[in-house]
């Protein structure tokens, strides 16, 4: 299902089909407002996550104040790629961009929860929708929280009903 762009909503760009999954898992929360958001097909890599949404995204968001959007990328346990990846994007949209992701590969992450890309995608959104650290206080997930919170504050509104 397609999101209207002229209401607020958010797009996610997926690195990867891990990725991808555990956005779709995301997807299933009962409150949420499936008309705000859109999981986006996925790229192939991190840097390929930054060059499509620099060459085909920035444009449109200009155009629609009311789009957000998440890059969900695997770090790969590299410090500097959030560093890097925030410097790709202009200050004008840099409010309505969130750089998200698990500090390793989902991989890694579903070995050590033992549950599925899709449900720990739905656990995510349970915690975001109850306000709680959940799962998103994961050893490889906990590098996100600056940005999850940022992310919550500015969403979560129109996001879940």
């Amino acid at each position: 299902m397609s999101v209207n762009k002229y209401f607020p909503h958010i797009l996610v760009l997926p690195e990867d089909e891990a990725d991808s999954d555990i956005a779709n898992g995301f997807l299933l929360h009962p409150q949420l407002n499936e008309r705000s958001i859109q999981v986006l097909p996925y790229v192939g890599g991190w840097k390929v996550v930054v060059e499509k949404f620099t060459t085909n995204f920035i444009p449109k968001m200009r155009q629609y104040p009311n789009r957000y959007f998440v890059l969900l990328i695997d770090f790969d346990r590299q410090e500097s790629c959030l560093d890097y990846v925030k410097q790709q994007i202009p200050d004008d949209v840099k409010d309505r961009v969130f750089v998200l992701g698990v500090l390793s590969n989902p991989e890694e992450l579903r070995k050590s929860l033992g549950k599925s890309f899709e449900s720990i995608g739905e656990s995510l959104s349970a915690n975001c929708s109850d306000n709680t650290d959940g799962l998103w206080g994961h050893d490889l997930l906990r590098h996100n929280k600056t940005e999850l919170e940022r992310m919550i504050s500015s969403v979560k509104p129109f996001l879940f009903n």
